[in-house]
């Protein structure tokens, strides 16, 4: 079985992302994205509950746009699983939150270096998110 597709943790939205990429890695993704008519776009967009402009944007960041998130919120001790469980639009708003994000080199080091926690506030544009959710024991890990 494959472990990637069975983490609870990637999304419809990352996966999608992902065959984006995956498709793309050889070719211009601007080029690709190009190629695929606006019906299509449109149908995955909506699949996965986001704008037809926010899905070939997440595209064009790649499909480890938004592992900042994931790993902010295992060093913030909230469980990401049980808030993409729960609150699945929120997660995916947090996600394109942190795919667009311009902070990404010093959330980065803020996360390698165990200082994410004290930081994130004075960057991260999903902090309120994050300190609400850490807040709620029911989305702590165990």
């Amino acid at each position: 079985m494959n472990t990637v597709v069975n983490d609870p943790t990637r999304t419809v939205l990352s996966r999608v992302i992902g065959w984006f990429a995956k498709g793309w890695e050889n070719s211009a993704e601007a080029d690709m994205i190009a190629s695929l008519d606006d019906f299509t776009i449109q149908s995955i967009a909506h699949d996965c509950g986001i704008s037809p402009d926010q899905l070939v944007e997440l595209a064009k960041a790649g499909p480890h746009a938004a592992d900042e998130m994931l790993e902010m919120m295992r060093a913030l001790n909230i469980d990401p699983a049980e808030v993409e469980m729960r609150l699945r639009a929120q997660f995916r708003d947090m996600q394109i939150n942190c795919a667009h994000c311009a902070s990404k080199g010093e959330c980065r080091r803020d996360l390698a270096n165990g200082n994410a926690a004290a930081n994130f506030a004075q960057y991260c544009a999903n902090s309120q998110d994050l300190n609400a959710l850490r807040a709620s024991p029911d989305f702590l890990a165990g």
